[in-house]
């Protein structure tokens, strides 16, 4: 079962448009969805979110119609900042926020509130970057949501707390058959906990995989520059060259390089490698 269905999703902005954009995020795993600033991942979630009106096409989540205002009862959003008054406490958001979900659960949000360390009745605009982050995946989580969209939660977050939040996102999948949805540009946490992968670039997906098939299939050919050509070249997704050598993405079997594969180095592919190498052809 898919969570969410994109089918030929088309937007177009004023210096930006979406085309014939499909896909599907699968229930109960982590996907990430990658791809270079600008390249339409938060327009796509503002249209999943009926924040910003498609064009054309068709959205579903949970099976029916993104614009079902009940299915938003099951969605948890994590924003890189919190979109709150800076005057507010964390008490007066959650009277705020805590009536708008039936499925608020008050003991989950003592729980977490405790575990995060979060001051009770102290000003946003008194909390840090970090602080901030806690307190927006606090209310994301306290209400129980089956699926959870998370758009650059790490940006700006020093590495312990990056970390910590990695670890929470795990044990949450761990413990509980939860969806989620994790939008970055710092592919080392994708790397770390994602297990399907959506590429976007310029408004259109490039790749659609999950993190086995992108270990398996997709590796780094590095050489001398002899041994790039024109047939070999048209053997890489991408490539790099230079008075020392040359680097390249390769996707398939690497026994096709056995011939030569003792003047080679193969390294798995990253997924900043997958971005670097799909977005500029050849340099």
């Amino acid at each position: 079962m898919n969570i969410v269905e994109f089918h030929n999703v088309a937007k177009k902005r004023k210096d930006f448009s979406i085309e014939n954009l499909s896909f599907s995020i699968p229930n109960g795993y982590i996907t990430g969805f990658i791809g270079p600033n600008g390249s339409g991942k938060t327009t796509t979630i503002q249209m999943m979110m009926d924040i910003l009106q498609i064009d054309t096409g068709d959205i579903k989540l949970f099976g029916t119609s993104h614009k079902n205002y009940r299915i938003k009862q099951k969605i948890g959003f994590v924003y890189d900042d919190l979109y709150m008054y800076e005057d507010f406490t964390i008490k007066k958001m959650k009277a705020f926020i805590a009536p708008l979900y039936e499925t608020w659960n008050e003991t989950l949000f003592q729980s977490y509130l405790k575990k995060f360390q979060l001051p009770f009745t102290k000003k946003l605009k008194h909390f840090s970057k970090g602080m901030k982050m806690k307190c927006s995946l606090l209310f994301a989580l306290s209400h129980e949501p089956e699926f959870i969209i998370m758009d650059e939660p790490t940006a700006g977050l020093d590495p312990i707390f990056r970390r910590e939040l990695l670890d929470i996102l795990q044990e949450m999948m761990t413990r509980e058959n939860q969806t989620i949805f994790l939008s970055s540009h710092i592919t080392n946490d994708l790397d770390r906990i994602a297990d399907y992968i959506i590429f976007i670039h310029e408004g259109k997906i490039l790749l659609q995989a999950s993190m086995e098939e992108i270990q398996e299939q997709y590796h780094i050919v590095k050489g001398e520059r002899n041994l790039l050509d024109a047939d070999t070249k048209r053997l890489f997704i991408g490539f790099q060259d230079s008075t020392v050598g040359f680097q390249a993405l390769y996707r398939g079997d690497l026994t096709l390089f056995d011939d030569v594969s003792d003047q080679l180095i193969f390294e798995k592919a990253t997924l900043e490698d997958m971005i670097y190498f799909m977005t500029r052809k050849g340099i």
